[in-house]
């Protein structure tokens, strides 16, 4: 079987000035989810690792991590604006070139969504491999807002209702559980890419709740509370 573990950082960000490669606790960001691609890797002899970036001081700090590239993302998929699907499609196409192999899974990890360790990685995997039909699979968190109760939007008329009706929900635990993606990790089977989609959301997708705190680092604030909580040993879970 064979594996590609991507790991996509651009060089620019607009929330967290540098965030991809800025310290937390001593290490880079980026070399926590270095860390954990290799432990998954090292199970199965098939796997490499690529990093997609358009930053020489990412590619240089990911190399200090144990992590060699050649590969530079083009600058036509660098963007803001650019589609992560894109991105992933290309550097698996690179890849595939490269090593002379086409591969069965892709798992891509993103480094600004840290909270992840091996067993999620692992109880994720089965949970795609066993579902055969399905096209990839995307790891999520309880939501803690639901659009059945206490999310709104803007009608027609000007005024704001639900944002989805199903009968008369009157609390939130009696409304149809939703999830919000953590962005911390997505797994594709090879089709996936050959299919065409442009979004993780498909009509084939599996989820992972992951069970234990995971959040994106979207905001300053963000880097402030996993900050906190790695250096006073509050997280729930080993990371």
């Amino acid at each position: 079987m064979n594996i590609l573990i991507t790991i996509c950082a651009r060089g620019g960000s607009k929330g967290i000035p540098g965030k991809n490669i800025k310290p937390l606790c001593g290490r880079p960001l980026i070399a926590y989810t270095i860390d954990t691609a290799r432990q998954f890797a090292a199970q199965y002899p098939g796997t490499d690792i690529a990093l997609s970036t358009d930053s020489d001081e990412i590619r240089h700090v990911a190399h200090t991590c144990g992590l060699d590239s050649d590969y530079t993302r083009p600058e036509s998929l660098a963007g803001d604006t650019v589609g992560k699907i894109d991105a992933i499609a290309d550097i698996v196409r690179y890849s595939e070139t490269q090593y002379g192999k086409r591969y069965d899974y892709v798992l891509d990890m993103d480094v600004t969504s840290p909270l992840r360790n091996l067993a999620d990685l692992n109880a994720a995997f089965d949970l795609l491999q066993a579902d055969t039909q399905a096209v990839n699979l995307f790891s999520v968190s309880p939501a803690g807002r639901s659009p059945y109760f206490n999310m709104v939007e803007r009608n027609e008329n000007g005024y704001y209702d639900k944002v989805k009706s199903v009968g008369d929900v009157l609390a939130r635990q009696a409304a149809p559980k939703v999830y919000d993606l953590n962005a911390s990790f997505y797994f594709y089977r090879r089709e996936f890419f050959d299919a065409g989609y442009k979004g993780a959301i498909t009509d084939r997708s599996l989820i992972y709740e992951v069970p234990h705190l995971c959040f994106d680092l979207d905001h300053p604030i963000d880097f402030e509370i996993i900050s906190y909580l790695m250096e006073h040993h509050k997280l729930d879970f080993a990371l």
